[in-house]
């Protein structure tokens, strides 16, 4: 039987999602927490391979299990075995031809900035940072030029192991709470980095440092070098990870800020 699992989880203590050999990362504690419970080694398979220090509010798996166990096993029971700041929130059967990385599609990212003067305390592994003031109407109408289609290498990581820069993003939004900027960007997929990539680039203009036309001119670059330097891990967060509604699977199951 094929499992599909909803997992949220603090990834400032791990070393990304992706097993290692030489670190703790949340595919070994999940793996090993699931395997508690099914009786036997079991690998768990993830939507996406999040990053040391990133979050997820709602990251999808999925794992083959061959005791039948309740649902509620495969929750609270998974939970018992996983360690603090990781949880499943839900858990559901599919079909045999469901893969949470391949069937998904699209992915949402949000990234929360922190825009004061003082640099955080008790938040400090939870949002990125910047001290000086920023202009949401400049970011606004630089992210308008990353909306649709496009070869996105400026953004992308020296080490990404994507095949293609080509990828399609469909919505960025930013808003302002408090002092918090709150960052939405969804697209079919996104290469390594791409994210606190393009964040970094927007504050860059939310700071003044180059007009709202410049991420255009990235964008027609190609040129990973000329773009402002990768941001903090620490204010990233799987959002949601979309399917065909075949699947049924949640649209949105993490815990944030008061969403539900």
């Amino acid at each position: 039987m094929r499992i599909a699992i909803g997992i949220e989880y603090d990834g400032s203590g791990f070393h990304g999602w992706q097993s290692q050999p030489f670190g703790f990362t949340l595919q070994d504690s999940v793996e090993s927490a699931v395997s508690s419970i099914a009786g036997k080694k079991t690998e768990v398979s993830a939507a996406g391979r999040t990053d040391r220090g990133v979050h997820a509010l709602s990251q999808v798996a999925h794992f083959d299990a061959e005791a039948e166990r309740p649902l509620q096993a495969w929750v609270r029971g998974v939970n018992s075995h996983l360690p603090d700041g990781v949880a499943v929130l839900w858990a559901k059967p599919v079909e045999e031809d469901f893969h949470a990385r391949f069937c998904a599609t699209f992915r949402r990212y949000r990234y929360l900035l922190l825009n004061h003067p003082v640099r955080p305390g008790l938040l400090s592994a939870r949002v990125g940072w910047c001290h000086q003031e920023l202009d949401i109407m400049k970011m606004r109408e630089g992210a308008a030029h990353l909306i649709g289609e496009h070869d996105f290498s400026a953004f992308r990581a020296a080490e990404c192991q994507a095949n293609s820069p080509i990828r399609d993003l469909r919505a960025i939004s930013i808003e302002r709470k408090g002092d918090f900027f709150v960052f939405d960007i969804s697209a079919n997929a996104f290469l390594h980095h791409m994210v606190r990539n393009i964040v970094g680039s927007l504050v860059h203009v939310g700071k003044g440092k180059h007009d709202p036309s410049w991420i255009g001119e990235l964008l027609a670059s190609r040129n990973r070098m000329l773009a402002a330097p990768t941001f903090s891990p620490c204010g990233l967060y799987l959002a949601e990870v979309g399917y065909d509604d075949k699947w049924g699977i949640p649209r949105f199951s993490g815990r944030m800020m008061g969403e539900a």
